[in-house]
């Protein structure tokens, strides 16, 4: 469903619009250039990184504009001067962004997005895309490690209520790139389509009576199918109740808390004494992919996952810069472009020229390294290229529907090597060679 975008042009840092205004006046403002994003590394004992938040980022870049009230802030503020104001007040990204498309996995040094324009049009969007894909590609990460440790069992995103009110559409829908496939937060099911999910909490049983009043009154709104929280008093109680009250057709049932493992076993067992053999299990409480991972043996048939996720589980950014890495001598847009790279020292090096980037795969599929490089891009490696044109000419072209960004995710996943899919430390699963 449509939802309309307000503009984003101040979700910017204020450096971006001072380095325009001087160079603006230095006169170097409309020199063609080239941004590129990319992450120098993964979080400790990550096998890979997943591109997340593609989508919003075009969403941002099209909404860019600064109306009247903004550029009075800016000039009450005194931020900018009155020259670069006007040149503010028709600002549009004309440029063009390539990239690796939504759901695609990337390692450190990948090419993520490349901005090519003027040096002015392509800056101040340094803040809004990596805000964006910072996030969202670590809410990805996240999830498409619990989906892996899920081993096909559904989950649920469930962790508005742990992040900030926007965050938690943003992280539903890279959840649902990563893998997940319902979200509890109706923000995110109207914005994006994502299914939506949800019966009660403790609070309900605490409103009523006794439980079976409780579970009666949810049975007699919500169908025989619902699902009846069981462990707000005595569980084996309340599973007993619950089959009683909506009969062996009982939807599910969802523990929240105690030992989920041991737990999980003997509410399988008493749900099938009693009949409710078709009766699911989902549990939640505090789940992250080494939780879900230990519960592979249990009886559970779905998880329900919050804080973790919408946390990145420990990594809540994906440490993405933006980084120019070309630009040319003069603001003739026929001048040649030339490779520029910071050299400093603690490490935070970049390498210069707009690069393009190949996965090439082994007789099985299954892919060999992440080539990076600039210049023409071999011959062998022509059909292997992972960017693709996402604006031209200051146009969106690279808009697609959220279910093609996951299954993409998944196409990617079963392309790479098995040990991606472990969650014990170590290095990225594939190598980056630059050439």
């Amino acid at each position: 469903m449509p939802v309309s975008v307000p503009s984003t042009a101040l979700f910017t840092d204020q450096y971006e619009l001072t380095m325009l205004q001087a160079a603006l006046h230095a006169g170097t403002a409309e020199r063609r250039s080239v941004f590129e994003v990319f992450t120098r590394r993964l979080p400790e004992g990550r096998r890979y990184g997943v591109v997340a938040g593609t989508g919003r980022v075009l969403d941002a870049v099209e909404n860019f504009r600064f109306d009247d009230q903004m550029l009075r802030f800016l000039g009450e503020t005194h931020v900018v001067d009155e020259p670069t104001l006007e040149w503010l007040a028709g600002y549009r990204f004309r440029g063009d962004i390539l990239g690796y498309p939504e759901g695609e996995a990337y390692f450190p040094g990948s090419p993520l997005l490349r901005v090519e324009g003027t040096f002015a049009e392509c800056v101040l969007l340094e803040t809004v895309i990596l805000s964006i894909l910072n996030h969202d590609s670590a809410v990805a990460a996240a999830a498409s490690r619990m989906a892996a440790a899920a081993g096909g069992r559904p989950l649920i995103e469930m962790g508005a209520r742990r992040t900030h009110e926007l965050g938690a559409v943003a992280a539903s829908r890279s959840a649902y790139v990563g893998g997940f496939d319902t979200t509890s937060d109706l923000a995110a099911g109207f914005r994006y389509g994502i299914p939506t999910v949800g019966t009660s909490a403790h609070a309900f049983t605490l409103l009523h009576d006794t439980e079976r009043d409780a579970f009666r009154a949810q049975v007699d709104s919500l169908g025989s199918g619902t699902t009846l929280l069981v462990d707000t008093y005595d569980v084996a109680e309340a599973v007993r109740t619950a089959v009683d009250v909506a009969g062996p057709e009982l939807g599910a049932v969802r523990i929240d808390s105690g030992d989920l493992l041991l737990v999980a076993h003997r509410v399988r067992q008493q749900l099938d004494e009693l009949g409710a053999t078709r009766t699911r299990i989902v549990v939640t409480s505090d789940l992250d992919e080494y939780a879900i991972a230990s519960l592979a043996a249990a009886p559970v048939d779905a998880y329900g996952v919050g804080t973790q996720l919408v946390t990145g589980s420990g990594h809540p950014t994906a440490s993405m810069v933006y980084k120019l890495v070309a630009r040319a001598d003069s603001d003739d847009p026929a001048a040649p472009l030339r490779p520029v790279s910071k050299r400093s020292l603690g490490g935070k090096t970049s390498l210069g020229g707009a690069k393009w980037a190949a996965r090439p795969l082994d007789a099985d599929g299954v892919a060999e390294a992440e080539i990076v490089g600039s210049g023409p891009v071999p011959d062998e490696l022509a059909d292997h290229q992972l960017q693709v044109r996402l604006v031209e000419n200051g146009t969106v072209v690279g808009r697609e529907p959220l279910e093609a960004a996951r299954a993409r995710h998944r196409a990617s996943l079963a392309r790479l090597p098995m040990s991606a899919m472990q969650l014990s430390r170590g290095e990225p699963v594939l190598p980056v060679e630059h050439r």
